[in-house]
């Protein structure tokens, strides 16, 4: 790797970084550069070092010095697949500072190491402004949320992103995106200077906290925006077109956390991004059944994973042979309940706790108790195949296949029993990304489904690229088998797409005996339905079945 490259993929870095300190090394010829801030706080010999490891390893505490090396070691060999540690670092002055430090080690084309690149974050010196933009940054907003919290002011926050950011930075470069992103910053401090307070967040997304103005006008200023962008935006002398997205919340209630509220807005960007064509998406107070005090109840849900995942259970719709009607298997299906709510159907919280740093533990937490519960039903049916369903929020976790492989380990639960269900959110990820978890976990042993068949735009190019053992089709394309040639036309042409990938059929859905019936000439593979089973908790499930 030469030096401008090396610097090509500090920018990159450096973009994303929001505040923290970036270091990117070239492995092969032990030859790094640092953030600037980095060398002026800790007293570092230049933004460019030769042996940065061994020097930087000279700032770190005693104290911490072995488990730092441990950790090092650990990625460099391949046992970690990413470096995250905490440690006292010593500054220029003499002191130490807490610091975390994430990295990864990027692969040659042999597979051996690369590139070494990750942030390191001051603890004692955490950046409330943005470097780039000149606004306070997201630790500035997190704040702000908890002192608006903490005083009971009612307000409202929107969030605004840049779509397609990197297509700017592929034509131009590095240092052009970040003359976009602080153009694109002062635009959105100008429109809505004397409304609320303008942040940017992390990395092409920018907030705006305001306790003055309703809803309709931000989002009146958001079109405003839009359509300024969108047609009259100039950098220097070049025009770019630029398309947004935005999703808002509104706090009336003051018992919520920060991090409640920022989980809701991050849902309601991805909503105006994925589903709304870029309009302000409203997160309500009210959830789509009626039920009142939505973000609170959310909180409390929240709060229930940090303890321990406390008022969840699982239930398990059965899955039966097409053939025989006798049980395959079942689907784990996740419910919250308390005092105060009763139960909470997941389709009103799972879209919002996708968005949260705490959904892969409620995830962890699903599946260990999924095979804990299935190994007692394994010894009634040692072929029966328990299907748990995966977040993309689990998938983009760097070490989700090896968590997933040493849980086996663990409770020494057979990987063949096991059915990994990918849900059509999860198109939202890279495609390589998807191709090389789902395929180290099939490896294995266990097997994919793909979910909700046909329900979005990239079905087909999804069963084309990814490794699936099982179609499931949605239960929409079957509510009228018995009567329309249309249903039935979807299901024949479904089962063989699925035949021609080498892939089962699974049809969800099934409400009488005459839709089974109906189906019967379609050859599929296995049915789940309320015809068969409501879902229903492990004991009931084992009293039936076992």
């Amino acid at each position: 790797m030469n030096r401008q490259q090396l610097d090509a993929l500090f920018e990159a870095y450096s973009i994303a970084a929001d505040g923290a300190y970036v270091y990117v090394c070239d492995i092969k010829n032990d030859f790094s550069r640092w953030s600037k801030a980095a060398v002026d706080y800790f007293g570092l010999p230049g933004e460019y070092m030769d042996n940065a490891g061994g020097i930087w390893l000279e700032h770190i505490h005693s104290e911490d010095q072995d488990d730092f090396k441990a950790n090092i070691e650990d990625l460099f060999t391949g046992r970690e697949k990413s470096h995250n540690i905490q440690y006292r670092a010593k500054t220029k002055d003499g002191k130490y500072v807490l610091c975390s430090c994430s990295g990864v080690v990027l692969p040659d084309d042999d597979g051996g190491p690369l590139v070494f690149c990750g942030i390191i974050k001051n603890h004692d010196c955490l950046n409330y402004t943005d470097s780039i933009t000149n606004l306070r940054s997201l630790y500035g907003f997190m704040d702000d949320i908890k002192g608006f919290l903490w005083n009971k002011q009612k307000f409202s926050v929107i969030m605004i992103g840049l779509e397609s950011f990197s297509r700017a930075n592929d034509v131009y470069n590095y240092a052009f995106g970040n003359k976009i992103l602080r153009k694109f910053g002062a635009i959105l401090q100008q429109a809505f200077r004397g409304t609320g307070c303008t942040y940017r967040m992390d990395g092409t997304k920018f907030a705006v906290i305001s306790e003055k103005a309703p809803i309709e006008e931000l989002d009146a200023i958001y079109r405003d925006v839009q359509n300024l962008v969108a047609q009259n935006f100039y950098v220097a002398s070049d025009r770019i077109a630029l398309s947004l997205c935005a999703g808002a919340v509104t706090i009336n209630d003051f018992t919520v956390s920060a991090d409640t509220v920022y989980s809701s807005l991050k849902y309601a960007f991805a909503e105006s991004k994925n589903a709304h064509h870029g309009e302000l998406f409203l997160v309500k107070d009210t959830s789509s059944n009626g039920q009142k005090d939505m973000l609170k109840r959310l909180n409390t849900i929240r709060n229930s994973i940090i303890d321990g995942c406390n008022g969840f259970y699982i239930c398990y719709q059965p899955v039966v042979n097409a053939e025989n009607e006798e049980l395959k298997g079942a689907e784990a299906l996740i419910r919250w309940k308390s005092e105060d709510y009763g139960m909470v159907p997941p389709i009103h919280f799972i879209p919002i706790l996708e968005q949260d740093s705490l959904f892969p533990e409620l995830g962890s937490w699903i599946l260990r108790q999924s095979l804990l519960d299935s190994k007692k039903i394994l010894e009634k049916h040692p072929d029966f195949i328990i299907n748990v369903n995966l977040s993309y929020a689990q998938l983009e976790k760097s070490n989700f296949a090896e968590d997933v492989i040493n849980l086996l380990k663990e409770l020494n639960f057979p990987a063949r029993n096991l059915c990994l269900e990918v849900t059509e959110r999860c198109r939202l990820l890279d495609t390589n990304l998807l191709k090389h978890v789902l395929g180290t976990l099939r490896n294995e042993g266990i097997r994919i489904a793909l979910d909700d068949f046909g329900t979005g735009f990239s079905s087909l190019g999804v069963l084309r690229e990814l490794p699936v053992d099982t179609v499931k089709i949605d239960r929409g394309y079957v509510l009228n088998i018995e009567t329309d040639d249309k249903d039935r036309n979807t299901v024949r042409f479904i089962t063989d797409l699925a035949k021609s990938f080498s892939a089962e059929v699974c049809v969800e859905g099934i409400e009488s005996a005459n839709m089974r019936t109906e189906l019967q000439p379609f050859k599929v593979h296995s049915l789940q339905g309320f015809y068969y089973s409501k879902p229903v908790e492990i004991n009931e499930f084992l009293k039936k079945y076992c």
